[in-house]
């Protein structure tokens, strides 16, 4: 038995990392899948536990030996999943997340088939979106105006995914988000926890 893989994406300023932290705090057995990237890192960001943050040359080498799952560039810079680190989780009974963009999404989706599910966050409105991106502060107008475009642009993939959740709060988006592990655990014969369930003799 495995865990699950689990896909999750969102247009940027969403608030999808604000909703993953609540339900690492309210969930067992769920771990997150550091990515790797080129991008520089954010005052509050730390190496080995918000990205692996690498230079780019590094990143092609990886990218060449077939070390990604799946990897894109996003907005000038590469991201990309260790599929060391993802096998590695899902042989501790752990279920995995993937919070990568759609590009991602799809390459995983078509390399594990129905051995993952993939649930889209969506901001309430296009206005609420805009607010948030310039609530957080740390991207110019210009970069805050392509991340909008990119935004409507990765919209037109969320009909491909299993679920989607609306960021109206972040309790209810966690609650929801909860919600569809728990289902999903209990598909494979897991109970809440993510252990495995026998049944009785």
């Amino acid at each position: 038995m495995r865990g699950n893989l689990i896909i999750i994406s969102a247009p940027s300023g969403t608030g999808k990392t604000t909703i993953l932290k609540k339900l690492f705090t309210q969930i067992q057995g769920v771990t997150f899948s550091v990515s790797h990237t080129t991008r520089k890192p954010r005052a509050s960001e730390k190496n080995s536990i918000d990205y692996h943050f690498t230079d780019k040359e590094t990143f092609e080498l990886m990218c060449a030996g077939n070390e990604f799952i799946e990897w894109a560039e996003v907005h000038g810079n590469y991201y990309g999943t260790s599929k060391q680190e993802v096998n590695r989780h899902l042989d501790q009974v752990l279920d995995v997340v993937l919070d990568i963009d759609v590009q991602g999404a799809r390459q995983v989706r078509e390399a594990a088939g129905k051995d993952c599910f993939s649930i889209f966050i969506v901001p309430p409105s296009w206005e609420e979106q805009e607010k948030r991106l310039i609530g957080r502060d740390t991207d110019s107008p210009e970069t805050i105006q392509l991340r909008l475009k990119n935004a409507r642009q990765e919209m037109k993939d969320a009909d491909l995914y299993d679920f989607m959740i609306v960021n109206d709060t972040v309790d209810e988006a966690a609650d929801v988000l909860r919600s569809i592990l728990i289902a999903e655990r209990s598909r494979k014969h897991r109970n809440s926890k993510g252990k495995p369930l026998s049944l009785p003799e």
